[in-house]
């Protein structure tokens, strides 16, 4: 079975929930619940990925988004 859904890693470390990793991830599936990425989009919450100084860090495909924010992470899903 072939998937052609993108993959978006959100940390879920204490520094990035700090820096509002809990809120980004709740916008970003508010998101792709709708519109042109409906269904074709999955969102997994991840352990600490070590980049505690720049977070939220958002990992969409092979691109590491420091200190992401949703206008960031939709960007680089269009690219992908």
């Amino acid at each position: 079975m072939n998937s052609n859904r993108k993959l978006i890693f959100i940390c879920g470390g204490s520094d990035c929930k700090k820096c509002g990793s809990k809120e980004l991830r709740k916008e970003i599936q508010r998101e792709t619940k709708t519109g042109e990425l409906k269904g074709s989009c999955k969102i997994i919450r991840t352990k600490c990925m070590d980049f505690c100084k720049s977070g939220p860090v958002v990992i969409v495909g092979e691109q590491i988004i420091k200190k992401a924010t949703s206008q960031k992470v939709f960007t680089q899903l269009k690219k992908s």
